[in-house]
């Protein structure tokens, strides 16, 4: 063909953003409608530098390429009897190319009906086999295990734009796992963004090989400083862990690109490994359905599973499947769910192998499946749970025909008392009880000397958003701070006896023998992490701050005030102001929970936008007065959402508006803690992302890897932070600690100060 007389390929840098989002099909439409037949973008690598790497991976499993790299057998399987799907393929040229070269089983699919008119008038003619479709990629309608092979050539990267969210990327991987037969390989083309890679490790963990190409570049396209990667993951029919194979030199590439992508090698490697000598794992559902059929029973077998995904359900649940051990029927039910609620997930029957063995043998089922609810699910009703979780066991039952039944484990509830129901404009239904269990967690009886406790709850639309502890001899406020607090009482009858001396005793309780909440203990994870955190900053910050000597610490959130009330008791050096927009909490909170201000605790009931910018005002007309600096800024907010990925904090105080503002409402040392509570873990990314952007040291306090809440810390300084001094941080904290009169809360801070790690 003469120079002039081929096709006019476009630079890979023109996207279509002139004529607007990424997101939107009449984008797509009215991009593809302006263009000719032969008028053209290739926005990756073109087929000169995919034709042979392609081709072998489409030809050959991994087991032969990883032998013969070079020179595979000739034994392969004809090209014209693999059925490929091409996703997303837009107006590219690859499956012409492939098409040309013997692949002629190819399905083309994209949700343009532009693109997709134009694509079967080019190519009716010239390759009948070829069929094309208008079709949404992430709800795609073929029969499960229909493709040999799945070409992405861009479409995830399309999908990963923030305008789809999580949702659309779950999906779209969901379909593609199970329309692959067992052998079948997805190929991914892909610029290799941090979070696209961090879903694609994520989602082909279990049971699936995976190579990691990079395309050398064509002479022309060198100076766009975009790298193509390949990765090629091949379905292996098993729950088998693999490590990845990253076939490329990367001293070859973009440095930009390179030192993001080593890290997330490494992390995923890392995590692998980790996999890979593990013997007790949660596997996620798709997966297992993939290596082999459910539905029938294996008699002694025990599976842990993890039911759901953002797209799919609400919610993500741990289960433990359990098929009745041999010989021993007969039956009562072929099929029960066994909904477990925190608060006894703890006990050995039901977190032990050998205890949960007991229930399939106390039921008499075939199959058992138990449900272990976690923190973000004891916020909802059964109900709620029940309707999330049903469609997600119908893949567990032992056949179609065998009717789900649940069954729930009692909490425990001895008594239930409603103190208020109010209904607020900005949060909906709220509620405060009081419950006495028939058995208390054993940290709690530790801590309380008195064997009657009781927990008052905030229930806000049907969340449980905070719980405090109510106790006759309840460690409280020192005696100067109980004076004229007047904390209305869980229960109306006193108790008769004499009453109980020490430490830990409030003039009001000795006073009165009636149950009083109590301040100087934090229950919750993320409660504990962020008086760790704080404590830590509290140390480099000592000395240095301007509010008579104490550091300035704003609360976004007040919820029942616990936290704030905590800090005034347990910390001294804090001067405390919190931030509310919501007046029907605030009296809540100062009815039912305690919360009374002073000198040194102030409660604003405002938009906490509202109160950043005021405070930026007056350091305005204060010539930029740096006292008026804040030391601390913690969010402790939950999402007005609870059904989305995010449960806390609300999406605005993750989002750069507020986090330019906080970071210049901050002093040069000051620390920004947020509570970030997500069932799913493709969230925290771009959550970090967004951070990154603002602040260069970022720290985490993450439990667990299962663990659904961790505390995230920024810091404004953007000097490093390293291990060294983490360490060294600790060490003061504990020493600090030592000096002080124990009153019960100081062990849990240290122990969860040490879990603070470097982003």
């Amino acid at each position: 063909m003469a120079e002039k007389d081929k096709p006019r390929q476009k630079p890979a840098k023109e996207l279509p953003v002139s004529f607007g989002s990424f997101t939107s099909k009449e984008t797509w439409d009215l991009y593809f409608a302006t263009k000719t037949a032969d008028d053209f973008s290739e926005w990756y690598a073109d087929w000169p530098q995919l034709r042979t790497l392609l081709a072998r991976n489409l030809l050959y499993p991994f087991s032969v390429l990883a032998t013969r790299p070079k020179t595979p057998p000739p034994t392969a399987v004809p090209p014209d009897q693999l059925r490929i799907l091409v996703p997303a393929c837009g107006d590219s040229r690859l499956s012409e190319h492939l098409y040309d070269v013997g692949f002629r089983n190819i399905l083309n699919l994209d949700y343009s009906k532009e693109v997709i008119a134009a694509m079967l008038r080019r190519n009716v003619k010239q390759r009948p086999g070829m069929r094309w479709r208008v079709m949404d990629i992430t709800n795609m309608e073929f029969p499960n295990e229909s493709f040999d092979a799945i070409i992405d050539k861009g479409g995830l990267d399309v999908l990963m734009d923030p305008g789809f969210g999580q949702k659309y990327p779950n999906l779209y991987i969901t379909k593609v796992k199970q329309l692959l037969k067992v052998g079948g390989k997805y190929i991914c083309l892909t610029l290799g963004d941090s979070k696209m890679l961090g879903l694609l490790f994520q989602k082909f963990r279990f049971g699936w090989k995976m190579n990691f190409h990079a395309i050398d570049p064509e002479p022309s396209s060198k100076n766009h400083g975009q790298q193509t990667f390949m990765v090629v993951v091949e379905k292996d029919g098993s729950t088998v862990v693999y490590q990845i194979s990253p076939l490329l030199d990367l001293r070859k590439y973009h440095v930009g690109q390179v030192h993001e992508l080593v890290g997330i090698l490494r992390r995923e490697k890392g995590c692998r490994s980790v996999l890979m000598r593990s013997l007790d794992i949660f596997y996620p559902l798709q997966d297992v359905l993939a290596a082999g059929n459910l539905t029938e029973l294996q008699p002694g077998r025990r599976l842990k599973l993890f039911l759901g995904e953002y797209g799919i359900s609400i919610f993500v649940f741990k289960s433990i499947l359990l098929d009745a051990q041999r010989d021993s029927g007969p039956f009562s039910h072929q099929f029960l769910v066994l909904i477990v609620p925190k608060v006894r997930t703890l006990e050995w029957i039901l977190s032990s192998e050998e205890g949960q063995w007991v229930f399939v043998k106390q039921f008499k089922v075939a199959r058992l499946a138990i449900i272990l609810l976690d923190t973000p699910h004891s916020c909802f009703t059964i109900e709620v749970i029940q309707h999330d979780l049903t469609p997600l066991v119908k893949h567990l039952a032992p056949g179609d025909e065998v009717p789900i039944q649940f069954v729930v484990a009692s909490e425990g509830i001895k008594q239930r008392e409603v103190l208020c129901e109010v209904v607020s404009a900005l949060n909906g239904s709220v509620l405060v009880d009081d419950l006495i269990f028939e058995k208390l967690d054993d940290a709690l009886i530790r801590y309380f000397p008195c064997k009657l406790l009781k927990i008052r709850r905030f229930v806000v639309r049907s969340m449980v958003r905070s719980e405090a502890i109510l106790s006759v001899d309840a460690p409280n406020e020192s005696a100067s701070e109980v004076e004229g607090h007047n904390v209305q009482a869980a229960s109306k009858t006193k108790k008769k006896g004499k009453q109980k001396k020490g430490k830990h005793t409030s003039r009001s309780t000795a006073s009165s023998g009636e149950m009083q909440l109590c301040h100087n203990y934090l229950d919750s994870f993320h409660h504990n992490g962020i008086i760790s955190g704080l404590m830590l900053i509290y140390l480099h910050l000592k000395g240095s701050t301007s509010s008579a000597g104490l550091v300035k610490t704003v609360v976004i959130g007040l919820k029942a005030g616990l936290l704030p009330m905590f800090m005034k008791n347990c910390l001294p050096c804090l001067h405390i102001e919190v931030v509310e927009v919501d007046p029907v909490i605030v009296d809540i909170a100062r009815k039912y929970f305690g919360l009374v201000e002073d000198e040194r605790l102030k409660v604003h009931i405002t938009d906490a936008f509202a109160y950043l910018d005021k405070r930026a005002a007056e350091e305005v007309l204060a010539e930029e007065d740096h006292s008026l600096k804040l030391d601390i800024l913690v969010v402790d907010v939950d999402s007005p959402l609870p059904t989305t990925s995010l449960a806390s904090p609300a999406i605005c105080f993750i989002e750069g508006p507020f986090l330019t503002r906080a970071k210049h409402s901050l002093s040069e040392d000051g620390l920004l803690i947020i509570h970030l509570v997500t069932s799913f873990s493709g969230v925290r990314l771009p959550v970090y992302s967004s951070l990154k952007k603002v602040f260069s040291t970022i720290l985490i306090l993450h439990p667990d890897e299962d663990a659904n809440d961790e505390v995230i810390f920024a810091l404004k300084k953007d000097s490093p932070v390293t291990e060294e001094q983490l360490s060294a941080a600790w060490s003061k904290l504990a020493a600090s600690l030592e000096l002080q009169e124990k009153q019960g809360w100081e062990q849990r801070v240290v122990d969860s100060s040490k879990l603070i790690k470097l982003l």
